[in-house]
């Protein structure tokens, strides 16, 4: 009895040791603003044609995005990389691949990060600010190596559930029930697959532009605006909290 309730008392002091010190520690969930603006990110990317396709459906709305792309598929793509920027959206790290990053060495992952960080302004001519962690999994090494790389972490709290084997109905709900402003989203241009070192089983069907489309309509007529990333920090500012997985 006495071991068990040490434990609980040492985990609960580690509990609260993270929340009160997630604003320093924490990566990027939210966006505290005053602006009516909604953060888009895309992931796994670029994947033409859906990439292009997905930027003109920005580009219809007035919207600017994040694309969080692999290094697996960059150099197949180069010019639609540039091309994202030249049309005022901004690129951003999501790994050397899609394995999961937990549990990997600090020094491997921190070599990693800033060869990718600097091959990827190289070809666009700005400064890569963001990191995705491949299914959102990182430990605190993880976390720290991507800080010393000149990268922030983002996260999300609402996603389009493109990558899920859901109807469309369910994707419209998830991505705009109770949607406000300052929130990520979650979607994606590509999908992870053996070329990206996994195997995460059949894409799912749908019409990703279609889905775009009206879930930027629903925001509309909500009042909101799609913004990327930093286009969303010009009147806001990070809203932080630990985002660790199990394993470390």
């Amino acid at each position: 009895m006495r071991i068990v309730t040490a434990f609980g008392a040492v985990r609960g002091s580690l509990v609260a040791t993270a929340k009160r010190h997630s604003r320093v520690i924490g990566s990027t969930v939210a966006v505290s603003t005053v602006a009516p603006e909604i953060v888009l990110t895309f992931d796994d990317g670029p994947a033409p044609p859906v990439t292009e396709q997905l930027s003109a459906v920005l580009a219809g709305a007035g919207a600017t995005a994040t694309f969080f792309v692999l290094m697996t598929r960059v150099p197949a793509h180069v010019p639609v990389l540039q091309e994202l920027v030249t049309q005022g959206h901004e690129v951003a790290l999501h790994g050397v691949d899609h394995r999961r990053i937990t549990g990997r060495p600090y020094r491997e992952l921190t070599e990693e990060f800033r060869r990718s960080k600097g091959d990827l302004e190289d070809i666009t001519g700005v400064a890569v600010r963001w990191f995705r962690p491949p299914y959102g999994a990182q430990g605190p090494r993880a976390w720290l190596a991507a800080r010393r790389s000149g990268l922030e972490p983002v996260m999300w709290n609402r996603s389009t559930r493109d990558s899920a084997h859901v109807d469309d109905a369910e994707r419209f709900r998830a991505a705009t029930a109770g949607a406000r402003a300052g929130d990520i989203l979650l979607a994606h241009d590509g999908f992870a697959s053996l070329q990206d070192g996994v195997d995460d089983g059949p894409e799912p069907h749908l019409d990703r532009s279609d889905l775009l489309a009206r879930v930027l309509g629903e925001y509309q007529s909500l009042g909101l605006a799609g913004r990327s990333m930093s286009d969303a920090l010009l009147q806001g500012t990070p809203v932080r909290r630990a985002w660790f997985s199990a394993a470390l």
